[in-house]
């Protein structure tokens, strides 16, 4: 028991910030290693493999979130159940949670893997693809989702160690495989001349090391979420449970990305110095997200204990004290992007055209992005009382609707056709948004209080 105590957070007595800091700066940096793994791999490409080879690595990015966020979007359901079961102090079902929410994790990575590879090459026609990286891109790829069920067992592993407030050791466990990640990208790129292929295996290669080591850690857990491989089953309940949380949240990532995608491809009609430079600028911007998400995260798994717990009155210190920690980190992490940018930029080409098509992305999405960390953070808080399918119809509209239509009839406009123009539909559509889920979550908290009080 003294893991317990050494690793988890009491998520409902005490003073809130404190703890909910110490929950998000270890899952901050987590989240920044992942995203290291997928920074080498363009870092590398740059550099020794040549632009063609970064645009094929970059612009996948879109259509992997596309396939694998539904399943990202499972595991916060899981999170959220085992979160209220762990609050409620409900052992039995906490354990039915754990052992469901693996097989789930393993049979939807086997499930991606089959789906990615054999679809890759077809996805990518779809998307526009310019012919010059399409073969690398495909090969890339189809590497890239053999890793799936690794990938996906982390993150439903890493789930369930959430819900407890543990993100140190998925902190650890993700450092060890970004070693390997980057030692096997510089041997297999610079060394053996394997181009994207070589990046895509020191991918699965590290994915593969998260996953082993976060299951070794639930096998050898001594509290409420130890898994036992002859336990493993699908409760239909707990299955139900996750389904009914985690799927809106699924399609809503879906949904984003769907629109990322077709953004995506009206960013590949300008290129390859554009598609590489926005892919750069992507990857950079992803570091921006990552540090607010971490507060997303945390505002969902204080939330759901506290619902568990029965604790109502801290739902909103929760929320707000959430919402100003995306406020200060958000402003100050894009500030610092977007003033060192050429600087940053310049780690992953040295073509001054792909820096310049970089620099045009982060002045218009890198900028606001603090507006993307506010909108998540509410929509966490609805997910954390209980409202899934809400916010997947905010964002399904104020989102991913607004930028589809953005692209459709402003856009083709002749005078506004400029790689601007695409990018401006980002912020637009975080304000809107923002502003709905905000609304949102005011309305459907009065009317749980009167429920809960009744």
């Amino acid at each position: 028991m003294a893991a317990k105590g050494r690793y988890e957070i009491d998520m409902c007595n005490g003073p809130i910030l404190p703890k909910m800091l110490r929950f998000a700066v270890p899952l901050m940096l987590s989240s920044i290693l992942q995203l290291l793994f997928n920074a080498a791999d363009v870092v590398v490409v740059g550099r020794f493999a040549g632009d063609n080879a970064l645009a094929a690595v970059g612009s996948n990015t879109a259509l992997v979130n596309l396939l694998v966020n539904f399943f990202i979007g499972l595991s916060v359901g899981a999170n959220i159940t085992a979160a209220r079961f762990r609050g409620a102090g409900d052992t039995e079902r906490l354990q039915e949670t754990v052992h469901t929410s693996m097989l789930v994790g393993l049979v939807s990575g086997i499930f991606l893997a089959i789906v990615g590879t054999s679809l890759a090459g077809t996805l990518l026609t779809w998307m526009q693809s310019p012919p010059a990286v399409r073969e690398l891109a495909t090969l890339y790829l189809r590497i890239y989702f053999l890793g799936m069920p690794a990938a996906l067992l982390y993150n439903f592993g890493a789930a369930m160690l959430r819900a407890t407030g543990d993100t140190k050791r998925p902190l650890y466990f993700l450092l060890a495989a970004g070693v390997l990640n980057v030692v096997l990208n510089l041997f297999l790129v610079i060394v053996c001349h394997m181009g994207v292929a070589g990046v895509g295996i020191a991918t699965v290669a590290s994915q593969v090391i998260s996953a082993a080591l976060v299951v070794r850690c639930l096998l050898r857990h001594s509290g409420e979420i130890r898994l036992d491989l002859r336990r493993l089953r699908i409760h239909p309940q707990r299955l139900k449970e996750i389904l009914r949380i985690g799927m809106p949240a699924g399609l809503q990532s879906v949904l984003f990305s769907l629109s990322n995608v077709v953004i995506q491809s009206s960013i590949n009609s300008f290129g390859e110095t554009v598609i590489a430079g926005s892919a750069a600028a992507g990857n950079i911007e992803g570091f921006v997200y990552v540090c607010m998400n971490a507060f997303y995260q945390a505002n969902i798994s204080f939330t759901s204990q506290n619902i568990g717990a029965g604790r109502y009155e801290r739902i909103r210190p929760i929320l707000l004290r959430a919402y100003a920690c995306v406020l200060v980190v958000g402003l100050a992490v894009s500030a610092l992007a977007v003033g060192f940018g050429p600087q940053l930029l310049g780690i992953y080409s040295d073509n001054p055209g792909v820096i310049a098509a970089g620099m045009d992305r982060m002045m218009v999405v890198c900028l606001p992005y603090v507006l993307c960390g506010l909108m998540e953070v509410s929509a966490g808080s609805l997910r954390g009382i209980g409202y899934s399918v809400l916010p997947m119809l905010i964002t399904m509209l104020g989102a991913c609707g607004l930028r589809l239509l953005w692209v459709a009839l402003v856009f083709p406009i002749p005078a506004l056709h400029t790689i601007q123009t695409v990018y401006f539909s980002y912020p637009i559509s975080w304000i809107l948004t923002t502003l709905a889920q905000v609304i949102a979550f005011s309305v459907a908290w009065k009317r749980m209080r009167r429920k809960l009080e009744a």
